[in-house]
């Protein structure tokens, strides 16, 4: 699963740490450049899901790297030439 889509992202969120701010939706091609500040999802957030991300596809994200993707394409890109571990799932 190296091309996650923003929908996989944005379920992946919701389930680890709950729906974005009120109004706001993870979907369309402006969210894909909206800061994940916008969405009410911190640094830690990121964190979270991404070692998600790890377990169900053994995909291996830098915790340094994570923290530096302000949008999701930033985040989308880096799980896209991730390495592998071995999905998990």
């Amino acid at each position: 699963m190296s091309d996650m889509t923003l929908s996989e992202l944005g379920d992946l969120l919701l389930e680890c740490v709950g729906a974005p701010e009120e109004g706001m939706a993870l979907e369309g091609e402006q969210a894909l450049d909206t800061p994940f500040l916008e969405f009410g999802y911190d640094s830690l957030a990121l964190l979270q899901v991404t070692s998600v991300i790890n377990r169900k596809y053994g995909i291996v994200l830098d915790d340094d790297a994570v923290a530096e993707a302000e949008t999701p394409r930033m985040l989308l890109r880096m799980i896209g030439v991730a390495p592998h571990a071995g999905a998990v799932r």
